[in-house]
């Protein structure tokens, strides 16, 4: 779903109390976090001695340089809140301002010819980028707890629009439940009842000339707008002007963010700019050469682990560790996946006699307490251990660390014209669905997460989904 938004930036006059409230916190954290970045970086490159520079203590260049951080941090509108809590918009702005601190840095001592330490920056930047993301990601958990214990942590929305849209919207709304969206009623433009018939637990407030009231009734601090004509979202946007609440606009267009779209705006008309989805070129090389590093440095660096399991795989049920079955990647080209071998070794001839038991639908085949599961299985399916021998078919070039989730030939022989498009990237290790519930995942919300990567992937959502995945890991979430 790609929402725009309408309103002047989230102040304080007109930003929900829990805004105001969450973004002292990210202040203070980030406070904290430059503080004790900037002092270890002290400590680190000058061992606590109290060095000069250009008759200026280090020290008193420390907190100008702490200062400088926490004003780039807010010139690239890192605390909007509007963005706070999900997606990646956040994090890229705090890495961008990290950016433009190392900037500021030198060209100032650029012009003025200070003779920095470069090691002192050199510290400080990358570790002190990797702490605020880190503490970012932190207070983004701590915020989804709060929102999951009290509504009063979201922003409650009243949805404007045609019975059709305003339902779609909802659903998509409740799917993504972290983004902080509490529907809090709907006006229609095609006539209501009491409710929606599809949900009922949503009451409606009226139609689209009753928003200023059912605004006030339903206690909204946003309207989300979809489905409307062109006259209609205008009055509606001056209706809202002098309320304090924010509108944003939900359009048809969906599964699109980031940098593929532009928005320019012909005749006082807002034309979205939609952008090819980028499949090929030297980023999508660039992707592909630096994950078969990394998963080559991984697997140096984890031989003793992938030893011990192999071995505990062998003395636990007769069988080879490794399990080899076809699956299918870029372009459709057929490969052999590797795993630690997690059930018997006559696992797939039992699976005919399983079938009734099958707890997904009928692409996917799953079962919570698998009784072809070995002992040592259950115990690497729950820690992701088993698919750490995927790391060599990452090296081999047939899977990335991060994409769609390698599928069946039997899974692929039913695809039809939307789930293909997995097919148009290679699959990955880890994924959009491997952090958002695995097996407890429909087939519908796999492809659906499987479709998304693949029209807006980039390498900032690649390292958001490598670094969820680590919790994703930890919880292990839909193990089995």
């Amino acid at each position: 779903m790609t929402a725009t938004s309408l309103s002047r930036p989230v102040t304080a006059a007109s930003a929900p109390s829990w805004v105001g409230r969450y973004q002292r916190r990210l202040v203070a954290g980030d406070a904290l976090v430059v503080c004790a970045v900037v002092v270890g970086s002290y400590g680190g490159r000058f061992g606590w001695r109290p060095p000069v520079m250009a008759g200026v203590p280090y020290h008193l260049v420390g907190l100008v340089i702490a200062a400088a951080w926490l004003l780039c941090l807010h010139q690239t509108r890192s605390y909007d809140g509007r963005m706070l809590g999900y997606g990646i918009d956040e994090y890229r702005r705090v890495a961008n301002g990290s950016l433009y601190l190392a900037a500021f840095v030198g060209i100032t001592c650029y012009v003025l010819d200070l003779p920095l330490a470069r090691g002192f920056v050199a510290l400080a930047c990358p570790v002190g980028t990797a702490a605020l993301l880190g503490w970012r990601c932190a207070a983004r958990t701590w915020l989804r707890r709060l929102r999951a214990r009290d509504a009063s942590w979201s922003h409650r929305v009243l949805v404007v629009g045609t019975e059709f849209r305003v339902t779609h919207l909802i659903r998509e709304l409740r799917r993504e439940a972290q983004a902080g969206y509490a529907v809090a009623g709907v006006c229609l433009s095609d006539g209501y009842d009491d409710a929606l018939p599809s949900l009922p637990d949503v009451p409606v407030l009226g139609t689209v000339d009753d928003v200023r009231r059912a605004v006030t009734r339903a206690g909204a601090d946003t309207v989300a707008a979809t489905g409307l004509t062109i006259p209609r979202m205008r009055a509606l946007a001056w209706e809202l002007e002098d309320m304090g609440v924010n509108l944003i606009v939900a359009p048809a267009l969906t599964d699109v963010t980031g940098p593929r779209i532009h928005t320019r705006p012909v005749g006082g008309l807002p034309l979205l700019h939609v952008e090819a989805p980028e499949l090929a070129g030297p980023r999508r090389t660039a992707k592909d050469l630096l994950e078969r590093a990394v998963a080559a440095l991984a697997v140096l660096a984890l031989l003793p682990v992938l030893a011990v399991v192999a071995l505990a795989v062998r003395l636990d049920s007769p069988g080879p560790a490794i399990f080899r079955q076809t699956r299918v990647g870029l372009g459709g080209r057929r490969f052999t996946v590797y795993k630690f071998r997690s059930m018997v070794v006559d696992a797939e001839a039992a699976l005919a006699d399983l079938a009734a038991r099958n707890e997904k639908d009928a692409v996917l085949f799953k079962i919570r307490h698998d009784p072809r599961v070995t002992r040592v299985g259950r115990f690497i399916r729950k820690w992701s251990l088993d698919e750490l021998p995927q790391l060599f078919n990452v090296v081999r070039g047939d899977m990335s660390l991060v994409g769609p989730r390698p599928p069946l030939p039997s899974e692929v022989a039913r695809y039809g014209r939307d789930a293909a498009r997995r097919l148009l990237v290679r699959p990955g290790i880890t994924g959009l669905w491997q952090v958002s519930g695995r097996s407890d995942l429909t087939w519908e919300d796999s492809v659906r997460l499987d479709l998304y990567y693949v029209e807006n992937w980039s390498f900032t959502a690649d390292l958001v989904i490598l670094w969820k995945t680590i919790g994703a890991v930890l919880r292990r979430d839909g193990a089995y």
